[in-house]
């Protein structure tokens, strides 16, 4: 079966230096989901590989056309460049901290390689508004992108939050008038919270959720819990104790 070459946008997730010159990238694309490729000659210091390697930094958002087979665990990247050039992701260390804790966060979800063209829009939007963004916008974003995340792998969190529903169990991803009989679960501020910003519907509403750091540290600790009770093998988030600290 021979390599058909394909133009897609692509999210880049990982870079693994490899060799003298070259990296192995995994890149979330919009074509056929998380891939793997060999770039070669990126990272010399001729005029052809000065400053691409560049490119390949996590978050990056690239327009790709590559050769793919579905036989094969490596492919190759034919051309790349900048589908949006970043103002600030990576200047900026919050925003950078955020960034990353974003692309864990997918990369922990996507296990299979398949194409995801809404998972690929709300992620590539995402990262658009956290570079343009400030204030309460920036730092409520991983709450947000936490919460909006699951509809797109099947575990979606059902906001029925009301008077008498309080409690918001993590196990069920719905809330309940019964106290669940295990310890996952939110109540008090922590729940109203949650149902407010699963209202949220673009991340420029979130600039009318003010909330303490403290609170948002432990908020965003319960979702990791969350993402543990229906992620096989989900482990811990390497990202989070960076970012609660960035964003205290």
């Amino acid at each position: 079966m021979a390599d058909k070459l394909h133009k897609t946008k692509g999210l880049v997730l990982r870079t693994v230096k490899y060799g003298e010159t070259s990296i192995i990238v995994t890149i979330f694309t919009e074509l056929f989901g998380v891939q793997t490729y060999l770039v070669n000659g990126v990272r010399s210091s001729s005029k052809k590989g000065a400053g691409k390697a560049g490119l390949f930094q996590p978050a990056a958002l690239l327009d790709l056309v590559v050769y793919h087979n579905e036989l094969k665990q490596l492919n190759r990247i034919k051309e790349f460049r900048w589908s949006r050039l970043y103002q600030h992701i990576y200047s900026d260390v919050p925003k950078n901290a955020v960034a990353l804790f974003m692309v864990e966060l997918l990369t922990k979800c996507l296990r299979q390689p398949e194409g995801n063209p809404d998972l690929f829009q709300f992620t590539e939007d995402c990262f658009l508004h956290l570079d343009q963004s400030q204030g309460a916008v920036m730092a409520n974003l991983p709450l947000f992108f936490a919460l909006h995340l699951p509809v797109h792998f099947g575990f979606r969190m059902t906001d029925n939050h009301s008077e008498e529903e309080v409690y918001l169990d993590l196990k069920e991803g719905q809330f309940s008038a019964e106290h669940p009989g295990h310890p996952y679960f939110l109540e008090g501020q922590q729940a109203v919270t949650t149902s407010q910003l699963l209202k949220v519907m673009q991340p420029e509403e979130l600039d009318q959720i003010r909330l303490h750091h403290d609170f948002r540290r432990l908020l965003l600790h319960q979702l990791e819990l969350y993402y543990a009770l229906h992620i096989q093998d989900f482990g811990t988030m390497k990202t989070l104790p960076v970012l609660r600290e960035v964003l205290g």
